[in-house]
């Protein structure tokens, strides 16, 4: 089935795959939708990351864990986990959605996401929920640098390249998409001198500049 892979991904397989269904449909396709697994989800990915952190870093403070547990599940963390898994390929969407790439769509995706972990969750129990969230997650858990959590993105990769003697990057809008009052910024984050060209998108060019230079700096700090 075209699902199976899926679940591979997520290292669950559902005993209702109606609710796997439900989790992949878009309100844009018809009823029942994954609104409210997505909100199910929500709480459920907050509970589950906020326990892993609170386990992995004993000496870090209450502030600095919010803001790791905001780097995680955020939108386009979930985004990019979403992709990981190929799960626009498993969507079910209304004809408009389809035609405007919807199954692109860091909102979409990361809302499906959501409705997945909810979907889990109501499956199998809150044991395998967070099977599923760690099996996800592992990879961004590992990186995860509690020292540089007071950080914003754009601030560690300008640090890390003047430390080595390196220009600063260079940002750039990519693309406006949206309604003047529902717009998403794609951005641009250039460092030419090592070759290194990755992109972020936010509903202003700020966070889309944030993102793009969070993915620049996992990329060189990550490298070796």
């Amino acid at each position: 089935m075209k699902d199976d892979a899926l679940e591979s991904g997520l290292g669950y397989r559902f005993r209702e795959p109606r609710l796997l269904a439900q989790a992949l449909t878009h309100r844009s396709h018809g009823a029942p939708h994954n609104e409210r697994l997505e909100f199910l989800g929500d709480g459920v990915l907050n509970c589950i990351v906020t326990a892993e952190l609170y386990r992995r870093f004993a000496g870090v403070r209450e502030g600095e864990l919010s803001r790791l547990r905001a780097s995680l599940v955020c939108e386009p963390r979930l985004y990019e986990v979403a992709t990981g898994l190929a799960l626009g390929d498993h969507l079910r969407l209304g004809e408009g959605e389809l035609k405007s790439g919807g199954f692109r769509r860091p909102s979409i995706l990361a809302d499906a996401l959501e409705a997945l972990i909810g979907a889990v969750y109501l499956d199998g129990g809150f044991d395998a929920a967070s099977g599923v969230v760690l099996r996800l997650y592992g990879p961004l858990l590992e990186t995860l640098d509690a020292t540089g959590v007071d950080k914003d993105p754009k601030t560690r990769l300008q640090e890390w390249l003047q430390s080595r003697q390196y220009a600063l990057p260079q940002y750039s809008v990519l693309a406006t998409r949206g309604a003047p009052h529902d717009q998403r910024f794609e951005v641009e984050c250039l460092v030419r001198e090592l070759d290194v060209r990755t992109s972020g998108s936010g509903t202003s060019r700020r966070l889309a500049e944030q993102e793009a230079a969070r993915a620049a700096f996992e990329r060189l700090a990550h490298a070796k």
